[in-house]
């Protein structure tokens, strides 16, 4: 926690200087009009423009298609020719490939796109993004026309020594012109934020008035490079480094270390020199016994690369130490073969197993950590040993073998679906170690013999409702799971060989080269996270989506605990699913609440329709007075147009149909609907008419109206509907 803060506390400048400049050169041209977007959207719903472009979705499907595999990113850089003009103080280095062209090759294909579908352009002239549309375009313009300026890597790069960090961003200048293009850039109306983006030439840098640090972000334009700092001094100093010719950073140790990086190509590539950075916290952290026995103090380099895109992607992570690693740095153990993926199913959601040193030595060191805390959670657990007459070390944690895995493969019932499975060293000892504080807890067991195994489930009185779950042990293996049915899975998947640890889809899904000898190892599947989702969005849009989602290989991210480093290496899916994941996690939430706020407009005026039907019906038959069912106001299912008090046309059937008598209910857009009367004799004075959400995926409200013709809502959690007319009055008015 105290080495978190002090980077916070050093990096929170850091990224201020690196987002503002990357802002500068990459993003910052789109910033008003990404404004302006937003507020001529503000007042339309998703929901109106589905409803106006029905086949809108669809087209997005095929954009996105197209954008997925039609764009060519920028090849992998074996080189740099930037690096070595950066100071020996550099502690913290970025690189990026110059994404210009990326832009504009995705501007092409949505214009290419617009020509081609009617229903897409006439959304982009006139719909929600008619005024926004056309200076989205021009910033990517802008930004593609940038990138002709500037060489193909820009790299940032970042140092935390004296009382002030200093940042510098640099790259190559590859044509004249670049000063004027920005000074234009920061002239064109609507750009006032660039208005404290202070660009110069060699002339004027010399006899430029220094504004202190922070103030502007400064940039200089020469005929080779183009260098932006955050004051004229670091600007003016790294000026003199390249005036000189002086090449310190790559004779250093980190600036080796990030050169060796480019020798397999990168595309991306961040690096920090994270023992230079402690060396700059204060005496009293570096000083810190607790923060020397995590292990942590000994950390070295962090280095992240990327090269590649697509299915050809490649990320790899290391976080290397100046010596072996031990405590809280240790725990995790060297590779080896992970044993619990042979009892996850192939249809899991996500899923990770993970391979612990030593859990006896994990718990020591949890003591070790709070050994001088007043507030120790650990507190109480002498006594709750004493009461229950175990050790938790001894009969527990000693029991355990190290590897833990997670499964977890279904969220939208109302009893998630997940598995766990931990390997045990002394099967007998745990056993009966659970059996201890299952009587502890007054939990009565049951128990279950099929196919040759035993399994056990328990209820856990304390929730509401009570959670059972049921466990097994199985080949040194303890599999616990939310019941009975997903453990006897479990055990099948491991006894057939039909786990997700053996199919072919997990297999081809690793990083080419490695195999379940790892120290740990997470598993995603989008297209089976994207289907949960999916099940609560309409068919039409559910449709779309799968097929964007359709091509999208399952993501394998593998760690390794090697004896001075901890690696982390995934393959194209991972870096796929976070881009899918991301836009699902903002697309998805916004369509659901748009489809849910367009059923309910629609059950409004569903039930405006029944009220007037019901005014009309009264008056056709003044005798029978208010029709006490929807079926009296449908169409008779025999067909033909025949009108009678029994089916008196008055509703569509979608809305009213014959089998919607007594207390049975209609359906229409995600809300069910009924009407009831309560009248002794004939006529009926007085009815009711309810519309609630199918469920809470299909809307929010449930409404109801009476016989005076005012429309009343309720929102909550309960979607229980109004026992009679005078509890609906009291019922909110809708506004």
């Amino acid at each position: 926690m105290r080495f978190a803060q002090i980077l916070r506390q050093k990096q929170r400048y850091f990224l201020r200087c690196a987002v503002g400049i990357a802002g500068v050169f990459l993003v910052a041209p789109a910033y008003p009009q990404a404004k302006t977007a937003s507020s001529a959207t503000a007042g339309t719903p998703w929901s109106q423009q589905l409803n106006k472009y029905p086949e809108l979705l669809p087209e997005f499907g095929k954009l996105v298609e197209k954008l997925q595999h039609d764009i060519q990113y920028p090849a992998a850089r074996s080189e740099s020719r930037l690096l070595p003009l950066l100071p020996e103080t550099t502690m913290c280095y970025a690189a990026i490939s110059n994404y210009g062209d990326v832009a504009a090759q995705a501007l092409k294909i949505f214009r290419q796109e617009l020509q081609e579908s009617a229903v897409l352009r006439d959304w982009w002239q006139h719909g929600g993004l008619a005024v926004a549309g056309p200076k989205l375009e021009e910033s990517l313009e802008k930004i593609a026309q940038l990138q002709q300026y500037m060489g193909d890597e820009i790299v940032v790069s970042g140092s935390f020594e004296g009382s002030d960090p200093e940042m510098l961003m640099v790259a190559e200048v590859r044509k004249p012109g670049l000063k004027r293009f920005l000074q234009e850039m920061i002239n064109e109306p609507g750009r006032e934020s660039m208005q404290d983006l202070r660009v110069l030439d060699l002339q004027e840098l010399a006899s430029a008035k220094d504004e202190g640090k922070g103030q502007k972000l400064v940039v200089l334009v020469r005929p080779d490079y183009v260098v932006a700092a955050m004051d004229l001094a670091t600007l003016r100093k790294f000026n003199g480094r390249l005036a000189s010719h002086s090449q310190e950073f790559p004779a250093t140790p980190f600036g080796r270390r990030v050169l060796k990086e480019y020798e397999g190509g990168v595309t991306l590539l961040a690096a920090a020199d994270l023992q230079k950075i402690l060396d700059q916290a204060p005496g009293q952290m570096r000083q810190d016994a607790s923060f020397h026995r995590s292990g942590f103090a000994d950390v070295k380099y962090l280095v992240w690369e990327h090269k590649g895109a697509g299915a050809q992607a490649v990320s790899q992570t290391e976080l290397s130490f100046n010596s072996p690693r031990h405590g809280s740095a240790a725990w995790l153990a060297k590779p080896g073969l992970l044993t619990g993926m042979e009892f996850v199913s192939p249809k899991a959601m996500l899923a990770g197993t993970v391979r612990l040193a030593n859990p006896v030595q994990i718990f020591e060191d949890v003591k070790e950590m709070y050994s001088s805390s007043t507030s120790s959670p650990l507190a109480s657990l002498p006594a709750f040993e004493q009461m229950l007459k175990l050790s938790v070390k001894d009969d527990l944690l000693s029991t355990l073998g190290g590897e833990v895995t997670l499964e977890l493969d279904s969220v939208t019932a109302a009893k998630p679906v997940w598995k766990g499975i931990l390997s045990v060293r002394d099967v007998g000892h745990l056993q009966r170690t659970l059996n201890t504080l299952l009587a502890a807890g007054h939990i009565e067991p049951v128990k279950l013999e099929e196919g040759g195994e035993t399994y056990t489930t328990v209820r856990i009185p304390s929730s509401t409702p009570p959670t059972e779950i049921s466990y097994t042990f199985v080949d040194g293996n303890l599999i616990i799971a939310s019941s009975r049915e997903s453990v006897a899975e479990a055990v099948r998947l491991h006894k057939t060989g039909e786990s997700l640890g053996e199919s072919k889809t997990f297999l081809a899904s690793l990083f080419p080269g490695h195999t379940l000898e790892a120290s740990a190892l997470l598993y995603h599947n989008p297209s089976a996270i994207m289907a949960m989702q999916l099940r609560q969005v309409v068919p039409e849009m559910g449709e779309t989506l799968e097929r964007a989602v359709k091509g999208v290989m399952p993501a394998v991210v593998s760690a390794y605990g090697e004896e001075s480093a901890i690696r982390e290496v995934s393959g194209g899916g991972a870096y796929d699913f976070g881009a899918v994941m991301v836009v699902a996690a903002v697309a998805i939430p916004n369509l659901l609440r748009s489809r849910m706020a367009a059923n309910e407009a629609s059950a409004v005026g569903n039930s405006r329709s029944v009220n007037v039907a019901q005014v009309t019906y009264a008056a056709t038959y003044p005798r029978r007075g208010f029709a006490q069912d929807l079926a009296k106001l449908g169409s008779d299912s025999r067909g033909g147009n025949a009108e009678s008090p029994e089916h008196a046309s008055l509703l569509d059937e979608s809305l009213a149909n014959a089998s919607c008598t007594g207390d049975a209910w209609c359906t229409k857009s995600g809300y069910r609907f009924r009407v009831t009367t309560v009248c002794k004799q004939l006529p009926c004075k007085e009815y009711m008419i309810v519309a609630i959400p199918m469920d809470s995926n299909t809307g929010t409200r449930s409404f109801c109206s009476t016989s005076d013709g005012v429309i009343r809502y309720k929102t909550g959690e309960s979607l229980a509907p109004p026992g009679a007319a005078g509890e609906c009055k009291a019922w909110p008015r809708l506004q």
